[in-house]
């Protein structure tokens, strides 16, 4: 097989950090406040307009708090569990591997008696009608890591009595997401709309609110998980006053993305974006040369973190460590070519190829990918078959 003459304008598909929007360059950074506080007056409205402009993107109600946290999202729903969780029993969500993580907390370091995990293998989802909503119940709604998610919200009962916390950073700004069934919401700046990394995300609920000046966690709390002060919310937190010091650079390109998520439509452009991009690779998958989904229902495939698997007759039986040779010796090969880099599946999951379609990556792009990926498998196959 030749070796394709088309690459992709823009070979960025790594699952995070993100590719930048179409057309940005470092001059939307010129009116960065660089050099000044962000507790100044101009620096604060900067960091209420991110939180304001998400809540108009995402259809965020007018009652739910908006926070930007320190420690990307990972950092943001750190703060939610041990801030909210120990009242009530928690039932976790895991179907990979930052579910799994979020499980690792509650159950080790959090050290809750009470903890349900409802597991799935990878490109699976637990059994949702097991979970029991008078317990706290902790989820991601995108596997970034499986390419499995949540379909709906239709399973989340308006009447539940505890806190639904959703770590939402493969899916804001991607997926629309039911405000009403869900407490805390998370996500990160360098996933949908490409942002750079380090600063997440926080939406609270009305309840969870309530929660927060209900309930005092008998574990100590470090500085930058504390979101009350003196059993009240600390309100300046959700005002743009962050608990420690953002990057205002960060900011601005935060706003760029904001801006150009408006310019082309909101939300539902998209959410069209990143289906157009997952249509490419259904259309590869159909066209059976070698690939598969590790999501194989397409109601739980995600349309962002998109996991393949190699299901070529000459690859699929090898062991999983052979397997990971051979991904490893395609990836390389792409990379070299300045086709695609960072797209190897993450290191706990079964051995393929991850792919981001999120909407910052233009549709031609990845049509032009798909005949490289072939490409590069045959490649591989060829070389494997001379021994």
């Amino acid at each position: 097989m030749d070796e394709p003459r088309v690459k992709p304008a823009n070979p960025c598909f790594g699952s995070g950090p993100t590719a930048k929007r179409p057309g940005w360059s470092t001059a939307v950074l010129e009116r960065a406040l660089v050099g000044r506080s962000h507790r100044s007056r101009e620096a604060k409205a900067r960091l209420v307009e991110v939180c304001e402009r998400s809540r108009r993107l995402l259809g965020i109600p007018a009652d739910y708090r908006i926070a930007i946290m320190p420690g990307s999202d990972t950092g943001a729903f750190e703060a939610a569990m041990w801030s909210l969780l120990g009242p009530r029993g928690v039932d976790v969500l895991a179907f990979e591997s930052f579910g799994e993580a979020w499980l690792v907390d509650v159950e080790k370091q959090l050290k809750l008696p009470d903890v349900r995990a409802l597991k799935a293998p990878y490109g699976e989802l637990p059994e949702l009608g097991r979970i029991d909503f008078d317990r706290d119940v902790v989820l991601c709604w995108n596997g970034t890591t499986s390419g499995v998610r949540v379909p709906n919200g239709d399973w989340i009962p308006d009447d539940r009595r505890g806190l639904v916390l959703c770590d939402a950073t493969s899916a804001a700004f991607a997926m629309e997401l039911p405000w009403s069934k869900l407490d805390v919401v998370t996500w990160s700046w360098q996933k949908v709309l490409g942002g750079e990394a380090q600063h997440g995300m926080l939406v609270l609920s009305p309840r969870a609110v309530a929660r927060l000046e209900a309930w005092s966690p008998p574990w100590p709390l470090p500085k930058l998980f504390r979101l009350t002060s003196k059993g009240k919310l600390a309100a300046g937190i959700f005002a743009g006053e962050t608990i420690n010091t953002p990057s205002m650079l960060a900011v601005e390109d935060a706003l760029d993305g904001l801006a150009w998520a408006e310019a082309i439509g909101g939300l539902p452009a998209l959410v069209a974006r990143c289906r157009r991009n997952l249509a490419v690779l259904e259309r590869l998958v159909e066209a059976r040369r070698g690939f598969g989904f590790l999501a194989q229902r397409p109601e739980i495939r995600s349309p962002t973190s998109v996991c393949l698997t190699l299901d070529d007759p000459a690859i699929a039986p090898l062991e999983e460590a052979r397997k990971q040779t051979v991904v490893k010796e395609m990836t390389s090969l792409l990379a070299e070519a300045a086709v695609a880099y960072d797209i190897a599946s993450y290191r706990d999951a079964p051995a393929g190829l991850r792919i981001w379609c999120g909407a910052t990556v233009e549709t031609a792009d990845l049509e032009a990918l798909v005949p490289w990926l072939v490409f590069a498998l045959e490649t591989v196959k060829r070389r494997l078959a001379a021994g």
